[in-house]
């Protein structure tokens, strides 16, 4: 991700793992999967089956765009399992190297909504989590550890697009539209212990409140949230035909809060107390018509405890 000019940069789109993908069929399904949150807030599914996650080099010089021979054959192993359990998590996306996240796999689809664009991201972690799974061959300062899990770790989000910069038929780079200023405001704490202060996470909630059901309470689940400067929305369920149930609401909601962001951060910005008294939540959330929040009518979080007695969080969305 570039800050100062605000892109996603395809930097290797490579051909063998993209031929893997073009080539799933249409008539295979999923292993049933299950959305959860981590007690940190990452997003995993839950497999019906373990998935072995190979080593892969952890350093990577950032100023080269092609991943190593090793890098890339480890890859392909993983996604050829992965195009075994999550065909319709990967049908129509396309792979490409990051040389800024080595160690998440990037994948993307492109939509378009009347005259917008939008990019859909989809970053699987290939990090080993302790108590995540079982450790197969350690890892060394090098290379991570091959392990076996049946959780997959995912980001899986919309983010609207200014731009595609194309060169030679093939996507390069994208655009971020930004709708946001500096969330910057403030900063807490003294010498080595400061910690800066953004709006983004009070952005996130003032967005998804916005559109959530009266009383709906899915916390850490948000449908919209505050990234890249901008506006983008949760990619969830995964799967290719249920995902695009977030883009109308995204779309809407752009439309709706863009011309009154500055107002929206200000308020942010000044108010001390709950969102419900600020007077441009109360309007806003009052222009929303409660067709736009059909598909998360069947929204449900629900807590419990792993097997370390950690919180971990179910989350549920029944198609309506």
């Amino acid at each position: 991700m570039d800050e100062l000019l605000n892109e996603i940069r395809v930097a290797y789109p490579d051909t063998v793992i993209n031929s893997i993908l073009a080539a799933i069929p249409e008539d295979v399904h999923d292993t049933p999967i299950s959305l959860h949150y981590s007690h940190s807030e990452e997003l995993f599914l839950q497999l019906g089956t373990e998935l072995a996650v190979p080593r892969f080099p952890i350093h990577h010089d950032i100023h080269v765009d092609v991943p190593s021979a090793i890098y890339a054959y480890a890859l392909k192993e993983l996604v050829l399992q992965l195009v075994e359990l999550l065909p319709n998590v990967l049908r129509g996306l396309t792979y490409f190297f990051d040389p800024t996240e080595p160690l998440k796999a990037h994948f993307y689809r492109l939509y378009k909504v009347d005259n917008s664009t939008y990019l859909f991201l989809l970053r699987i972690d290939l990090v080993f989590r302790p108590f995540q799974g079982d450790v197969l061959q350690a890892g060394t300062n090098d290379e991570t550890p091959a392990f076996r899990t049946d959780r997959l770790f995912v980001e899986s989000e919309f983010i609207p697009l200014d731009a595609v910069m194309w060169e030679l038929g093939k996507a390069r780079a994208f655009r971020v539209k930004q709708m946001v200023s500096n969330t910057w405001i403030g900063e807490t704490g003294r010498g080595y212990l400061v910690h800066g202060i953004w709006m983004d996470n009070d952005l996130t909630k003032f967005f998804s409140r916005i559109v959530l059901p009266p009383g709906a309470r899915t916390y850490p689940f948000y449908p919209l949230f505050c990234k890249y400067k901008t506006i983008c929305a949760a990619g969830l369920p995964p799967d290719s035909e249920r995902r695009k149930a977030a883009l109308p609401l995204l779309h809407r909601s752009i439309g709706l809060l863009l011309p009154k962001m500055s107002e929206i951060q200000d308020s942010l910005r000044e108010a001390g107390g709950a969102l419900e008294t600020m007077p441009i939540f109360v309007e806003l959330r009052g222009d929303v018509p409660s067709s736009w929040r059909t598909h998360l009518e069947g929204v449900v979080v629900r807590s419990y405890l792993n097997s370390q007695d950690m919180k971990e969080y179910l989350l549920e969305i029944d198609d309506q």
